[in-house]
């Protein structure tokens, strides 16, 4: 699992890394600090330079997934373009997601812990939202008249829960995840689905 190339400093991605691995392992209230800067390599004192408490290191690991579905679901709706290219370029963004092994990681360490917790789970709620980018690319494309979309938010639960169904939700529960032509297929099938709901007549 490759954390590091979210992160500018080697030694805090291997922190992050080690982390979620020992947040997956025993949870987090029973995560232990020393453990973690052993799984890292680097010293207690490097681990407390970076992140001055546990409940600091898990805040960290939320930026860091936030980090990564921020940047890949970068995509606007653009009038010019064709929508089902637009729809699965949109879809693919949450697939690559869902095919990267670190961001998986930290979605099982995430959910498990908001699980545990009602008070990590306030925290976390709206950190990790991808829901913004299915939302604003439906919105704009029923008003370019492109799509028949007047619920866009229920729209968007509609298509995530879709690619989610299928590439998201069995291997949280310990499957493996999709190689690119079972993703290739979850896309399509997804797409095909919310031109043939949201099309105009």
């Amino acid at each position: 699992m490759e954390l590091t190339d979210t992160t500018p400093c080697s030694k805090r991605g291997q922190i992050i890394e080690a982390a979620v691995q020992e947040f997956q392992d025993k949870g987090f209230a029973a995560a232990s600090m020393d453990t973690i800067s052993a799984r890292a390599g680097v010293s207690k004192r490097t681990l407390y330079k970076y992140f001055e408490s546990k409940h600091n290191l898990f805040q960290s690991i939320v930026a860091t997934l936030s980090e990564r579905i921020t940047d890949t679901l970068d995509i606007r709706y653009d009038p010019g373009r064709d929508i089902r290219a637009q729809l699965t370029d949109l879809a693919w963004a949450e697939g690559r997601l869902l095919s990267s092994p670190a961001v998986m990681a930290m979605s099982r360490m995430i959910i498990s812990e908001t699980l545990r917790s009602p008070v990590l789970a306030a925290e976390v709620q709206g950190k990790i939202d991808k829901k913004s980018a299915f939302v604003a690319m439906l919105r704009a494309a029923h008003e370019d008249g492109a799509l028949d979309v007047a619920d866009a938010d229920t729209a968007a639960d509609e298509f995530i829960a879709l690619i989610k169904a299928k590439a998201f939700w069995p291997v949280v529960l310990g499957e493996e995840m999709l190689t690119n032509a079972q993703m290739e297929a979850v896309v399509e099938s997804s797409v095909d689905m919310m031109i043939a709901r949201y099309t105009r007549a």
